[in-house]
């Protein structure tokens, strides 16, 4: 059984539009899982712990930046730490919620320079989870990481004195059990104004 020449073009137009649009899908996990692995484009290693500590030091610089209507106020408390390479170093962030209405936030990061990303490394950090704040409140929000002593003796990166580490938060639906809390609160306050 023949196939119309004008079906089979729709069909095989189809068939590109659905393989390119499976592409466009899977191209972000596959993005962001590459550059995790490799510490392409800056993105910063996740380890367990720290290990062997050099002697020499490094400026560790700490960056803040909001997606356009992104509520919140967002802040590194300090904006810069010296700590010895492979030493476990912390900073926090400060994040306040002015509006009367929870909100939901993920944080995107990188560092520069990029030939770092492959040697910064994360313990534990708020930005492995969405954070929820609800109206006025202000937290503090820790980030442990590292250097690995293998920056010193790496081609591209060796000559690194300094690094810096860029959060952006991007506002996100809330959580489910915070929207319920949200709800449950504002009817809350409906039943004792009447």
């Amino acid at each position: 059984m023949a196939i119309d020449p004008k079906k089979k073009t729709v069909l095989q137009t189809a068939g590109v539009v659905v393989l390119m649009g499976g592409l466009a899908w899977a191209s972000v996990p596959f993005y962001d899982w590459f550059c995790r692995v490799t510490g392409f484009g800056g993105t910063p290693n996740v380890a367990a712990a720290a290990g062997e500590v050099l002697d020499q030091t490094i400026k560790v610089r700490f960056d803040a930046s909001k997606e356009r209507g992104m509520p919140w106020e967002f802040r590194p408390v300090a904006h810069e730490m010296e700590i010895r390479i492979g030493e476990e170093g912390l900073a926090f962030y400060e994040a306040y919620n002015p509006t009367d209405r929870p909100v939901a936030g993920s944080a995107s990061y990188n560092v520069a320079p990029f030939e770092a990303g492959a040697f910064f490394s994360k313990i534990d950090c708020f930005c492995f989870e969405e954070q929820v704040l609800m109206p006025g409140e202000r937290v503090q929000m820790p980030v442990s990481f590292f250097v690995d002593p293998g920056i010193v003796t790496d081609r591209d990166a060796k000559h690194t004195r300094h690094i810096t580490l860029s959060y952006t938060f991007h506002e996100i639906d809330l959580p489910e059990d915070a929207a319920q809390a949200a709800l449950d609160g504002a009817n809350a306050d409906d039943r004792s104004v009447n």
